[in-house]
């Protein structure tokens, strides 16, 4: 029975390779030409940085089962980070975007250890470390550093067309990231070990640094998406990165397309962000009773995602 899994699995990883390559092309396509056909390239540019949050949410958990409410920490953090790089160094821009990924990757590092915990512990103590981080970066004793509640200005690196093409970059390698999860042998070690740690111990997987290399892969996905929308926008406040918003945005899109799958957050992403362009903010009060009255369905009728329809119909989801 093994050899045949390991058999249908190895002559189902090119395939599952063809049908990555084809997304990550697709999309690809797509963000380049649509700035020539749709003029609002700061709505596509917020609609990328959602899907990457969403696509970087869905590594942890749609792969672990740790779903971090506090996501939006590693994003603020990625966005101070490179902000701080951007005004006390004389490095490229670039770098400092890699330095903001950095940044969040040794952030969730220092934050590991909340990996012993699980369920509803693991998500309140995520949501209480990102808001630690808040208050310690809006503190007005430390505006000389962060800026405190003022926030922080980086107009003289200022290029929306740059920014926009490095949030397109950071999107197709979490994409990219995704489709590695989904078809690797450490993928599947992932899967085994959000259905029964135990049994995947027994087996052979290292359990502890499984679910710590996803979360890091995370938390470095959030920070670069941090760093290219701090890049893109140039004067925030601290609310402005590190409100609750992008959190639940991300874990609600990841959901609503499918989590552990590749296309899932991004089908999510994009349509319940456009939703909400075109009704929650010009008629906030009907958005709310709209995406309420989805999410309820969601969890009624498709608690695997909006994909799920096609799964029910033999149609594989990548």
């Amino acid at each position: 029975m093994l050899n045949l899994t390991l058999t249908e699995t190895g002559s189902a990883a090119p395939r599952r390779l063809r049908a990555g390559a084809i997304l990550l092309a697709a999309l690809a396509a797509i963000f380049l030409i649509a700035p020539h056909l749709y003029g609002n390239q700061s709505l596509l540019f917020t609609i990328m940085t959602f899907i990457v949050l969403a696509q970087g949410l869905n590594l942890l958990y749609g792969f672990t089962g740790y779903l971090p409410f506090g996501y939006v920490g590693f994003f603020g953090s990625g966005a101070y980070a490179t902000s701080l790089l951007v005004m006390h160094t004389h490095l490229p821009v670039l770098a400092c975007v890699a330095g903001g990924g950095v940044a969040a990757a040794l952030l969730g590092l220092v934050l590991g250890p909340m990996l012993r915990l699980s369920g509803a512990y693991f998500s309140i103590a995520n949501l209480a470390a990102s808001q630690i981080i808040y208050f310690v970066v809006s503190n007005p004793s430390l505006a000389d550093i962060t800026g405190g509640p003022y926030g922080l200005k980086i107009e003289q690196v200022y290029d929306p067309q740059a920014s926009y093409y490095c949030m397109l970059a950071v999107l197709l390698a979490a994409c990219a990231l995704a489709a590695y999860f989904r078809t690797s042998g450490f993928g599947m070690a992932l899967r085994a070990v959000k259905q029964d740690p135990v049994s995947a111990a027994m087996a052979g997987v290292d359990v502890v640094r499984a679910r710590l290399i996803a979360w890091l892969v995370s938390a470095l996905i959030a920070g670069l998406a941090g760093g290219v929308y701090a890049w893109g926008i140039s004067v925030f406040y601290p609310d402005a990165v590190f409100t609750l918003q992008f959190s639940v945005f991300a874990i609600v899109f990841a959901l609503f397309g499918g989590v552990g799958t590749v296309i899932g957050p991004v089908v999510g992403a994009a349509l319940l962000y456009v939703l909400y362009a075109a009704i929650g903010i010009s008629t906030p009060q009907y958005f709310q009773f709209i995406y309420g009255g989805l999410i309820v369905l969601l969890v009624l009728f498709l608690p695997s995602g909006l994909l799920s329809l096609l799964q029910r119909r033999g149609i594989h989801v990548f």
